[in-house]
């Protein structure tokens, strides 16, 4: 493969839109999929935190949404920097190409070392802590001989699996996906590690600065893994590894999930083997991957529509909101059981940027639940 696959596009936040930015995705009951919604509807994060009192009030918070200071977010921005650090926005041309095509990216990622990293395609491996000797040295093999052919390698930085793969690719491109916040590395023993990475390579986290990684972060962090990469190789996962949520994740992106085979006396290797029963790509060296990888690596992908924001600040729209019989009729659509979007609008008949408002009013009110594939249901009330 050659640098063909490599891909730097989109437009440069602005200090003053970057600060905004970090405020609106720090404010409570705002994720990802709302904070692109309201950058949509509203046109810059800077009209949407104007709007998120109003908003919040009218999907029915008992009580007033906490926003982001300016102060705060200035002293993240200050911090990161002093860390070596800075933020990266979805939209800019440093943000991974692959990531933003999935449901529900992270608006802005804080990242340290190389971003160019990121430019090239990239494989995510992944695989036991505990892991054998055999199956460490099989992990290092493929990361070196596909960083060697263009990929870079990306992984979360856990002992075993994931240290072995990005030891064997420091000198042709690693990214580290974090659960915590970028000053908090884990696990502690992996600093060293780290260090390399951050110098060489690229580290990545969606979390604040300061934040300690708790176990529900890292779920999210596979999520980075499975978002970066064309693909994913499992090497020794247990039955019940968080690998095979990476996998699962990889699935749902429309990734390809390839699976290395192990001893069935061995339990870390039933996750893999159950992989292969279910139609993961059973990889036995190196070329299994290059030639999947091959048509994907050369494919211009789609982008999904994500926020980004005009050059200029101030710049944006301010639709009228729904009024108190739309806002009921839809509430009244939903319930405890998913559905999708789509389906609301067709059946209230109202149309999609009010259904759209109205569903942004209740989540962030904290009664609106987002469910994979964008489906949504209501906090029923007792």
């Amino acid at each position: 493969m050659t640098d063909a696959g490599a891909r730097r596009t989109g437009i440069a936040l602005t200090d003053r839109q970057r600060l905004a930015w970090i405020r609106l995705i720090r404010s409570d009951n705002v994720g990802p999929a709302t904070f692109r919604d309201l950058i949509n509807h509203f046109g810059s994060a800077e009209q949407a935190l104007a709007m998120l009192p109003e908003l919040s009030r009218r999907g029915g918070s008992a009580r007033p949404i906490r926003i982001a200071s300016v102060e705060d977010a200035e002293a993240e921005i200050d911090r990161a920097h002093r860390y070596g650090a800075r933020f990266i926005g979805i939209g800019e041309p440093d943000y991974p190409f692959a990531l933003r095509q999935i449901e529900a990216a992270p608006p802005l990622l804080a990242v340290k070392g190389r971003p160019s990293v990121a430019s090239h395609p990239a494989i995510g491996i992944v695989g036991s802590r505990n892991a054998s000797i055999s199956g460490a040295k099989f992990a290092a093999m493929l990361a070196r001989t596909t960083g060697t052919a263009g990929y870079t390698i990306v992984s979360g930085m856990a002992r075993g699996i994931d240290a072995s793969a990005h030891e064997a690719s420091l000198g042709t491109g690693t990214i580290a996906a974090m659960a915590g916040g970028l000053d908090r590395p884990y696990p502690p023993e992996n600093q060293r590690l780290f260090a390399e990475i951050t110098e060489r390579g690229l580290a990545v986290s969606e979390m604040p600065f300061g934040w300690e990684a708790r176990a529900r972060d890292f779920p999210r962090r596979n999520r980075l893994i499975a978002g970066i990469g064309l693909g994913v190789i499992v090497v020794e996962a247990a039955a019940r590894s968080g690998s095979l949520i990476t996998a699962r994740l990889a699935g749902e992106f429309g990734r390809l999930v390839f699976a290395v085979p192990g001893s069935p006396l061995d339990p870390r290797c039933h996750g893999t083997n159950d992989l292969i029963k279910q139609g993961a790509i059973l990889t036995t060296g190196p070329d299994d991957v290059l030639e999947a990888l091959a048509p994907l690596s050369q494919l211009d992908l789609p982008i999904r529509p994500e926020a980004e924001e005009p050059v200029r600040d101030g710049e944006g729209r301010l639709p009228d909101l729904p009024d108190d019989s739309m806002r009921a009729r839809i509430v009244d659509a939903l319930g405890p059981t998913p559905v999708e979007i789509d389906d609301i609008i067709r059946h209230t008949g109202i149309d999609a940027a009010s259904v759209y408002l109205v569903l942004l009013e209740l989540d962030l009110a904290g009664r609106l639940y987002r469910h994979a594939g964008g489906l949504v249901s209501i906090l029923m009330a007792e």
